[in-house]
C-alpha cells in the first residue's frame, strides 16, 4: 500500500526576534518528528507548507508551533496525498515571508476584511457589482481560478502593485482578491488600500480553504501548489492532469514521446510551440537534437523544478 502523506499549509504575521534560535528549534523538532517541507521565516512572521507520514506526528508538530510562537490559533489548511510533496525539511530566512517588495506593509496579524468561503460564495452568487482579482501568477491562473476573475498576468507577486496602477480600476469599486492559501492577499489588501481602494475583501484561507469547504462550486479547474504535487484538484488530491514542464518548469499537460530518447513526459503548450523544444523530454534532449538532428540517444533526466 502506498505511503500516505499528511500535509498542512499555514502562515502567521507576528513580530519575531532571535530568528536563528527559532530556526534551530524548529529544525530540531521537525527532524525529531520526521517532518518535511519548506519554511519561510522572517522578522514579520512565518510561512510554510509541511508534511508528515504520520498524522499524529503532524498534530504534535502543530502544537509545538503554537507553543513556540505563543499563539492561541494558527489557520492550518490540511490535506493528504499518496504523493510526497517534499523530500526534505528546509528553513529559509527572508526579509518578507511573501515577497511583494514592500516590507513596510506588514499585516498586524488580525483578520482584515476576511470573507469565509460561505461569505465569499454569497457575494459571488448574489452580487454583481464587484471586481474579482486573482493575485497569483499567470501560470497559476491558467490551470484554475474563480469564475470571472481578472488575470493580472504577473510573473511574480512583486509585479502586482504595477498591475493595479496600470489597470486604473475606479477607486470606489468593491474589490475581491484571492490567492492559494491567503498570505499574498494579506499583503495585497494593504497595497490596494495604499493605492486608495477602501472597499476590499480577501478570501480567508485562500483557495485551499475554499476547496476544503466548497469543492466543485465557484472555483474552476485545479489549484497550483509549490511542491512536488504540482497542483491539487477539487478534492485537494494531487493532480492527475498536470506535471512540470522539463524545459521551463511551468505546469504542463501535453504528453510527448521524446523524438531523441523515446521517454514519455508532459510538456507545456508554450514550449510545444517552439521548434527547438518540440517533442523533446528535457533541455538536454532538446539541445542534443538541435545539434545532431535525427540522432537517437539515451534518456538523461533534467533538473527538478
Amino acid at each position: 500500500m502506498p505511503k500516505r502523506h499528511f500535509i498542512t499549509a499555514f502562515y502567521q504575521f507576528t513580530p519575531l526576534n532571535n530568528i536563528e534560535q527559532i530556526k534551530a528549534l524548529w529544525t530540531e523538532k521537525a527532524e525529531e518528528l520526521g517532518i518535511k517541507g519548506l519554511v519561510i521565516l522572517g522578522k514579520e512572521g512565518f510561512n510554510s507548507t509541511s508534511s508528515a507520514e504520520n498524522q499524529e506526528a503532524l498534530e504534535i508538530y502543530k502544537q509545538f508551533l503554537l507553543r513556540l510562537f505563543k499563539l492561541e490559533k494558527i489557520n492550518f489548511k490540511d490535506s493528504a496525498s499518496e504523493k510526497a510533496p517534499f523530500r526534505r525539511f528546509v528553513v529559509k530566512v527572508r526579509e518578507e515571508i511573501v515577497t511583494l517588495g514592500t516590507p513596510e506593509l506588514v499585516p498586524n496579524g488580525e483578520s482584515h476584511r476576511h470573507l469565509t468561503p460561505e461569505q465569499w460564495n454569497e457575494v459571488l452568487e448574489k452580487e454583481n457589482d464587484y471586481v474579482l482579482i486573482d493575485t497569483r501568477n499567470w501560470y497559476e491562473y491558467k490551470i484554475g481560478t474563480f469564475k470571472g476573475a481578472i488575470n493580472p498576468n504577473t510573473e511574480k507577486f512583486g509585479d502586482f502593485p504595477a498591475f493595479l496602477e496600470k489597470e486604473k480600476i475606479p477607486k470606489d469599486k468593491k474589490m475581491l482578491i484571492f490567492c492559494t492559501g491567503g498570505i499574498r492577499c494579506e499583503r495585497g489588501i494593504l497595497e490596494l488600500e495604499r493605492q486608495g481602494y477602501n472597499n476590499v475583501y480577501q478570501l480567508e484561507g485562500g483557495i485551499l480553504k475554499y476547496l476544503e469547504e466548497k469543492p466543485d462550486q465557484n472555483f474552476e479547474g485545479e489549484c497550483f501548489v509549490f511542491d512536488h504535487r504540482v497542483a491539487v484538484d477539487q478534492k485537494l488530491q494531487p493532480t492527475k492532469q498536470f506535471g512540470l514542464c522539463p524545459h521551463c518548469g511551468q505546469p504542463s499537460a501535453v504528453t510527448v514521446c521524446c523524438k531523441r530518447c523515446d521517454h514519455e513526459t508532459l510538456v507545456c503548450e508554450d514550449c510545444m510551440k517552439l521548434e527547438f523544444k518540440q517533442d523533446t523530454c528535457s533541455k538536454h534532449c532538446a539541445y542534443q537534437w538541435r545539434i545532431n538532428p535525427g540522432r537517437k540517444g539515451p534518456h538523461q533526466a533534467g533538473p527538478e523544478y
